[in-house]
């Protein structure tokens, strides 16, 4: 099974697909990954991708959607793949239909922009040992240090309440736009994400098995 898991940043797309690619014994193919491996690699794409990641422009589809070609011909992808964060704009998506890369499922978590704000903003990260925390959710013992090393506790960049409403609206004009492309093909399905990871996670398995 060929599978693209959708959400909004925060949603928790990133975890279900990890959680999917362990149930279903499938590789979860990251877009990120495959480029950094790419222009490690010195390949020709890999050095287009390269000159376009260094002068801090987007690398162009045609670029990724080869890429991603070659990696779900793979023979660990023999059997299904997940790809996680991919498409993330329309033309995405009708490019790689066009390049034949077959996808069966389509499972979106949806989770209300406020809930989003709410998770994101509280989040908080010791800098000096990576342990993260939630004010609401997993607090520190003081709400201001780190447990484990007693370092300040931040809010890391992209946590914050302006950065995330822009990551929000983002999404909402580039990438939400997909729900109704994979909808018209039959091959959306909506998760409610919940406040339990578990919850979430048995909501998912519960349409990948049905």
């Amino acid at each position: 099974m060929n599978i693209i898991f959708l959400g909004a940043p925060g949603a928790g797309k990133g975890t279900q697909a990890e959680n999917a690619s362990a149930e279903l014994n499938i590789p979860a193919v990251s877009t990120g990954v495959i480029l950094r491996e790419e222009v490690a690699s010195g390949s020709e794409r890999g050095l287009k991708a390269k000159s376009f990641m260094e002068s801090g422009g987007l690398v162009p589809d045609d670029i990724i959607i080869d890429i991603i070609k070659q990696r779900v011909a793979q023979p660990d992808c023999a059997d299904g793949f997940i790809l996680d964060g991919f498409p993330r704009t329309l033309a995405q998506a009708e490019y790689l239909e066009k390049s034949g890369v077959n996808i069966d499922l389509v499972i979106d978590i949806h989770v209300p922009d406020e809930k989003i704000i709410t998770r994101m903003g509280g989040r908080r990260s010791c800098l000096d040992c990576g342990a993260s925390y939630h004010v609401e959710y997993k607090p520190s013992k003081d709400a201001k240090t780190c447990d484990s090393c007693s370092a300040e506790l931040v809010i890391r960049k992209d946590d914050k309440p302006e950065v995330v409403l822009s990551r929000l609206e983002t999404y909402h004009k580039q990438t939400a736009p997909l729900k109704d492309f994979y909808e018209g093909r039959g091959k959306l399905k909506t998760v409610i994400g919940q406040e339990e990871v578990a919850d979430t996670t048995r909501l998912t398995m519960e349409v990948l098995k049905g």
